[in-house]
C-alpha cells in the first residue's frame, strides 16, 4: 500500500523553478547574502515536503503495519529515515 504523492507536484516544480533562479544569481554574480537567502528557502521548502511525504508514510505504511502486528520493522525504517534527515 503506497500513498500517492500527486499533490505534492506542484510544489516539487515550484521548488525547481526557485532552483533554477538560484542559478541564474549565481550566474549573475548576486550578492552572496541574497543567494543564501534563496538557498536556505529552497531548502525549507524542500523539508517541507519530507515532511509531508513522512506525514503520508506513518498513516498509511507504518499504520497499516501497526495494524497487522507487523510494526517493528516500519518503526525501525522510519527511525533511520527521521535520523538522517535531522542530520
Amino acid at each position: 500500500m503506497y500513498p500517492r504523492h500527486t499533490n505534492l507536484l506542484p510544489r516539487l516544480r515550484r521548488i525547481e523553478g526557485q532552483v533554477r533562479g538560484i542559478g541564474r544569481m549565481i550566474e549573475s554574480q548576486r550578492y552572496c547574502i541574497d543567494i543564501i537567502q534563496q538557498l536556505t528557502a529552497a531548502r525549507r521548502a524542500l523539508d517541507q515536503v519530507t515532511l509531508a511525504v513522512m506525514r503520508k508514510h506513518i498513516n498509511g505504511c507504518v499504520s497499516h503495519a501497526i495494524a497487522k502486528r507487523q510494526g517493528r520493522k516500519k518503526i525501525a525504517e522510519l527511525m533511520q529515515t527521521l535520523h538522517r534527515f535531522v542530520k
